[in-house]
């Protein structure tokens, strides 16, 4: 069964992700005021009635900033940390908030949405892959480095949002103060460009279709740039840079896509390819 995807929006002023299938769906993350929300959904065609549940990935306000608004008014369900939500200060009080357990599956319908933690400055941060049937989906942003479990879960998606968030020459040379830049690049804030570009690279399934490269920085990135230098490494992978001012289309997954075998790389070639692009 295939599933639907779209980056609603994607950034430090509000990040919300779409995945479903035909019958039901879920946000993850929910940044944008529910307004904005229903704006963008309207204008892609897909229905807030298909939508089951909302998961949040961790408490920094460009995650849950519409979270209470759009929970309440369609009645939806919340998955999220107890850590988490004593750190979110929202009142949930009127909806159903559910806690989740990392690597322990979530099912919603026919979705199967299993979290993962990452390295991120946040209280009980995680990533998320959403699988229907054998087609999996991955959220992962809001990431200080690219641990084993990313490494493992990235390797089997058919598709993902996969931050890139700074150009390290933009940000070591932009106005941010010292503090700042070194609390992005730190190893629990934010991935560089050249640490998801490695990890593309070294990792990415013959299957996958799509990437769509998220929560790209307003003051420390480029679009162009990064499209330009994943584009280069695609291989036959569809590379979309999400906004952070408007909504992507939405992207059918299958599953199917097989991109012709290129190189036959062994686990250990892998691995030393990685590590040089870092």
């Amino acid at each position: 069964m295939a599933l639907y995807i779209t980056s609603l929006n994607s950034g430090s002023n509000g990040n919300c992700y779409y995945i479903g299938n035909a019958r039901e769906a879920v946000l993850v993350d929910a940044g944008l005021s529910c307004r904005e929300t229903e704006r963008r959904m309207k204008r892609l065609a897909l229905s807030m009635d298909k939508v089951k549940a909302i998961f949040i990935s961790h408490e920094h306000s460009d995650h849950i900033r519409g979270l209470a608004v759009l929970a309440t008014k369609y009645r939806l369900p919340v998955y999220i940390t107890p850590g988490t939500l004593h750190h979110t200060r929202l009142d949930l009080s009127r909806v159903a908030v559910l806690p989740f357990q990392a690597n322990e599956p979530v099912a919603v319908g026919a979705l199967s949405v299993t979290a993962f933690a990452k390295l991120h400055d946040a209280r009980d941060p995680h990533s998320f892959v959403v699988a229907c049937q054998d087609v999996k989906v991955g959220v992962f942003t809001d990431i200080g480095a690219p641990c084993d479990q990313l490494i493992a879960h990235f390797r089997q998606c058919h598709a993902a949002f996969l931050e890139a968030n700074y150009d390290e020459g933009l940000l070591e040379r932009g106005n941010y103060p010292y503090y700042l830049k070194n609390r992005i690049r730190g190893g629990r804030g934010h991935l560089s460009n050249r640490q998801a570009l490695a990890l593309f690279a070294a990792y990415k399934p013959e299957f996958m279709s799509h990437l769509l490269l998220a929560h790209l920085s307003k003051d420390n990135n480029c679009p162009k740039l990064v499209q330009e230098l994943f584009s280069a490494h695609a291989a036959g992978t569809e590379v979309i840079v999400a906004s952070r001012f408007a909504e992507t289309p939405v992207f059918h997954i299958t599953g199917n896509f097989a991109q012709p075998a290129l190189l036959q790389e062994t686990g250990g070639k892998q691995l030393c390819m990685f590590e040089h692009l870092l």
